[in-house]
């Protein structure tokens, strides 16, 4: 039972309380036989000889040149490590960190359908309204910038990150359900997005601690996959239930959502980081053996660290990779678009399929379809999204892991292969529903919606091998690009609700989209350019791996 619970926030905070009697580690057990690399003579003649098992072969720690023994794992079964853990656990890891990243989108969107009722009552033009909407995107993309380099951190780890913010979350998010004014509703908003923020970049980071490099590309598929379903399900979940009640009940529902998967994270979701695993091993055989000379590599490498040097790397340096380094500049500008288009679908949905547009230039009538109907098109993004995977599983499946056991990892521009013709989706879908849908209703509804599941196939597969590529091609800095690029993604994101209305009403639904197509075929030509001369840039940058 100890092991089940242990490494989690509930554990720790019962060790703490008992002052260390509940949930105790091998180390910390009287029978446990310290492993002689690290036991001096002494100490290991008076103890006993008999407790540790090793089931695979012993890993013998290395020692620095000042003397110090790094702390390692016992062997190369060592259960502690997370990626030696049982399926069974890893499930439990993975489908906890989907589940907290599907609820956490889902609060995005979820407050769409209550835009009329807030018009309304607070007297508001849906413009300002949007406001609802955007802000929250905004604080997702704001808080990994602070909360992954947190995350990064040996001696903080994953889990306090992930729960003290999520705590946060919950607790805003009823002050959000109940707040009955539209500057409070709207700081509360950037509140909920800010603190439910770290799965969204971090989430990738624990799913890489526990499954090795020909697993974490299936694991990130699905990881990704809940990210892109749920803003599309945030609607349908309220679109039906707002109409019956009132605005508050979507706003409700995200607590009643988040509340269970937060008590799920608080009893059994471990600690993935192995920096912050061995680093407390090392203080544990510390405190067992009386040795100062035991240290993880975490710590040596945390202990060099100044606070300017954190902010340093961890703040500023993503942003100075963008500036200078063409490549990682381009992924970002181009997921940055692709996210703006993808929320650009939350205002123009309304125009095609329920009021119609009354603009100046193009006016449509719309299909007439009710708030929950109309959530019920956001299913189309989630059809997409299944496409996709069974193509990239497929494709990784069948092609890229025979190709690896032929001619190894190769250059990580290999990975962009899928993402060639995903890029031509994009346009594609996009003039197939913009010039279908701005003639509603003479063309059936399902023609338009068939275009938004071509556009989001082509997204996720963008997403999917840049996301890599990045992985691979800036290891080091992995971590903290992936928070700038949600930056990024999450302005332009917030920058698309707003500017989407005006530009459809002004330029009618056909040509609004079409001037977003002919935005994202410039990206076609900006990753096949990456595709065969990244190498090149690469080889140039003195940020990317030699």
């Amino acid at each position: 039972m100890a092991p089940l619970f242990r490494d989690t926030a509930f554990g720790t905070l019962m060790r703490w309380v008992t002052r260390g009697k509940a949930f105790k580690y091998p180390e910390d057990q009287a029978i446990f036989h310290c492993p002689t690399c690290y036991n001096p003579p002494a100490y290991a003649d008076a103890t006993r000889q008999e407790t540790v098992r090793l089931m695979a072969t012993k890993i013998e720690p290395k020692v620095t040149d000042t003397g110090i023994i790094l702390v390692d794992w016992y062997n190369t079964n060592d259960q502690d490590n997370p990626q030696n853990w049982p399926t069974s656990k890893k499930l439990s890891c993975t489908i906890q960190i989907y589940l907290y990243t599907l609820s956490v989108y889902i609060g995005s969107a979820i407050i769409t359908p209550s835009a009329p009722d807030i018009e309304r009552i607070f007297h508001t033009p849906p413009e300002v309204t949007s406001l609802s909407l955007s802000m929250y995107v905004l604080g997702y993309g704001i808080g990994p910038l602070i909360f992954a380099p947190l995350s990064e951190i040996p001696v903080i780890g994953r889990n306090p990150p992930y729960i003290l913010t999520y705590f946060a979350f919950i607790l805003i998010s009823i002050g959000t359900a109940v707040v009955n004014n539209f500057p409070g509703l709207i700081v509360l908003r950037f509140l909920q997005g800010f603190f439910g923020s770290p799965c969204l970049a971090t989430g990738g980071a624990s799913l890489g601690d526990i499954y090795n490099l020909l697993e974490l590309p299936y694991a990130l598929t699905g990881w990704a996959a809940f990210a892109t379903t749920g803003p599309a399900i945030g609607p349908l979940l309220s679109g039906f239930s707002v109409p019956a009640t009132n605005w508050h009940w979507s706003l409700w529902e995200i607590v009643w959502l988040n509340a269970p998967i937060f008590v799920f994270m608080f009893f059994f979701l471990p600690e993935t980081s192995s920096a912050t695993i061995l680093l407390q091993r090392a203080r544990r055989l510390r405190r067992l053996t009386g040795r100062s000379d035991l240290r993880s590599q975490s710590e040596i490498d945390q202990s060099k660290l100044s606070v300017n040097e954190v902010v340093s790397q961890n703040l500023w340096r993503p942003f100075e990779i963008n500036i200078l380094d063409p490549s990682v500049l381009f992924t970002s500008l181009y997921t940055g678009l692709m996210y703006a288009i993808f929320y650009s679908f939350f205002e123009v949905f309304p125009f095609v399929y329920a009021t119609g547009l009354p603009g100046l230039a193009s006016p449509t009538h719309g299909y007439g379809l009710n708030q929950g109907q109309v959530g019920l098109i956001f299913l189309s993004i989630s059809v997409g999204v299944s496409i996709s995977i069974a193509l990239y599983v497929g494709y990784l499946k069948l092609v890229f892991e025979p190709s690896i056991v032929k001619h190894g990892l190769g250059e990580p521009e290999r990975r962009l292969a899928p993402g060639l013709p995903a890029s031509f989706l994009v346009p594609i879908g996009l003039f197939m529903f913009g010039w279908t849908g701005n003639s509603s209703p003479e063309i059936p509804w399902i023609v338009p919606t068939i275009g938004i599941g071509i556009v989001v196939l082509g997204i996720f597969l963008i997403f999917q091998v840049i996301f890599i590529y990045i992985a691979l091609s800036y290891p080091q800095y992995s971590a903290s690009l992936f928070a700038a690029n949600d930056f990024v993604r999450s302005a332009l994101g917030c920058g698309a609700i707003h500017f989407s209305r005006p530009l459809f009403i002004n330029l009618g639904v056909g040509k609004g989209v079409s001037l977003l197509a002919g935005l994202s075929c410039g990206g076609v030509i900006g990753i096949f350019v990456l595709y065969f001369y990244g190498g090149t840039l690469r080889r140039r940058s003195r940020f990317a791996a030699k």
